[in-house]
């Protein structure tokens, strides 16, 4: 088990800006799991009660609506944190999070971090600042859902995978999504994703590698997200 204040990982979140005293205390406290893929790491209602730092691989965080599709809401990646909203809240969990790969996770209890938010202002800041982030997210997938065709969604998730995840050297973006995945972060149906994804090829916009894709016309994919 890697220790938190050697762990590289922790440069990329809130965990940064504590002591090494700090880290040396959670490290003692927290605990360290592999999730399989397709594990899920905590349902809707779950008692979250502390933080999960991703070490290594992607979930994908999800809500159920009331008519039972399950909307994506983002995907959470290597140095990401999930259960900010445990430590101010005591709700229960209002999303679901499932492995899209092999990942390997820690958990630092809720009591713990609570201890670092109340004398650490700049750990308190770096919470906050995670959390804004998650609002202005949501705040984005509403407007999308409502203002923006299927199409341009699809197109800006493509563009934005490829942001996030990175091309291979063939062009391929590093993340696999089944066309299920796809759907559920567009909102609409899979036969709808899987039409509008063979559309796209149809037009050399991109291409599939079994269940990769590759983008072969990225300008072609920014006219479709913008209308046009």
């Amino acid at each position: 088990m890697s220790k938190c204040e050697q762990c590289i990982i922790r440069q990329f979140n809130s965990f940064k800006y504590l002591s090494k005293e700090e880290l040396l205390r959670l490290s003692s406290c927290k605990t360290s799991k592999i999730i399989k893929k397709g594990e899920t790491i905590f349902e809707e209602g779950d008692h979250l009660n502390g933080l999960f730092c991703i070490k290594d691989g992607v979930c994908k965080v999800s809500k159920m609506s009331e008519n039972g599709r399950n909307q994506i809401i983002d995907l959470i990646q290597k140095g990401d944190i999930i259960g900010e909203r445990s430590l101010v809240s005591d709700e229960t969990s209002n999303l679901k999070a499932v492995a899209l790969n092999d990942m390997e996770i820690c958990f630092i209890p809720k009591e713990e971090i609570i201890r670092d938010l109340s004398k650490n202002p700049n750990f308190t800041m770096g919470v906050l600042k995670d959390l804004a982030n998650n609002l202005k997210k949501a705040d984005n997938v509403i407007v999308d859902m409502a203002q923006k065709t299927v199409k341009q969604r699809l197109a800006e998730t493509l563009i934005k995978l490829k942001e996030k995840f990175d091309l291979n050297e063939d062009g391929i973006i590093n993340i696999q999504l089944s066309r299920e995945d796809i759907a559920n972060i567009i909102g609409t149906a899979t036969e709808s994703a899987i039409r509008l994804l063979s559309d796209l090829k149809k037009k050399k916009i991109i291409e599939f590698k079994g269940k990769e894709i590759k983008i072969l016309d990225i300008k072609g994919l920014e006219k479709i997200a913008h209308g046009f």
